[in-house]
């Protein structure tokens, strides 16, 4: 990636999951780009601390990536700072249920735009600048494609779409770039409150017996920016649970 440090752009960085690859990223001597929808606070603050660490090392950029505009500018942006792009994490996603029948067309818009649309066009955007350093995409796909999540299938719709369009630009963006997804089981608790038998019963469906940590996602994605010969793949981090025969959380 050159001799001078290499920068990763993490969408929806701004806390959770995305805040800890950021981190880690910044750990291991990137500039980071923390990308935010609405969460401007929370995305100042990880840069004020980031930037504590190692002055002019990260800066926080807005958009909502279920518009076009706004992603462009987001690539532009992103590009401009630091005048290149080694590392792309498309970790900005919506997530909530939708049962059958009570779906609605802002769902739609909401859950492909954010898990599809966004990551597609980003992706796009960023294409150019990434293939001079002979960067990395990484999509946080989910481990729930190939066991259906109940009352989520807008949303497991669009993380298989986002598989499937990780495998595609593989392919697309080759040699030049690779690109891999991360299939995450369970890593947080929702933010929703949930009973103390409710959180059981999810436990009950690892095989390993534990919730996973956000750690465990951005070693992941150290791993696939380091694997200089696997593009296409998705690497699940679940504990085992999608071997799991009947999980229903």
């Amino acid at each position: 990636m050159g001799t001078a440090a290499p920068v990763a752009l993490i969408t929806g960085a701004a806390k959770r999951i995305g805040a800890t690859i950021a981190t880690q990223l910044h750990l291991q001597g990137y500039r980071v780009i923390v990308h935010y929808g609405s969460s401007a606070d929370e995305a100042q603050a990880l840069v004020d601390k980031l930037n504590s660490q190692r002055p002019s090392s990260a800066q926080c950029l807005q958009a909502n990536l279920c518009e076009p505009e706004d992603i462009d500018a987001l690539a532009k942006n992103a590009a401009d700072i630091w005048g290149r792009v080694d590392v792309l994490v498309n970790n900005a996603s919506s997530f909530y249920p939708t049962p059958f029948g009570e779906i609605k067309e802002s769902d739609w818009l909401s859950l492909v735009g954010s898990n599809v649309k966004g990551p597609l066009f980003l992706t796009q955007a960023l294409a150019p600048e990434l293939a001079k350093t002979k960067g990395v995409v990484i999509n946080m796909v989910d481990m729930h494609i190939d066991r259906p999540l109940p009352q989520h299938s807008v949303y497991i719709l669009a993380k298989s779409g986002l598989a499937s369009l990780t495998r595609s630009l593989a392919t697309e963006l080759a040699p030049n770039v690779r690109v891999n997804g991360i299939g995450p089981g369970a890593i947080l608790w929702p933010e929703r409150a949930m009973e103390t038998a409710e959180k059981q019963k999810l436990i009950d469906t690892i095989p390993l017996g534990a919730l996973g940590s956000p750690q465990d996602i951005a070693n992941a994605v150290l791993f696939l920016i380091d694997a200089s010969y696997i593009t296409g793949q998705i690497l699940y981090v679940d504990g085992g649970r999608s071997l799991y025969t009947s999980a229903s959380v």
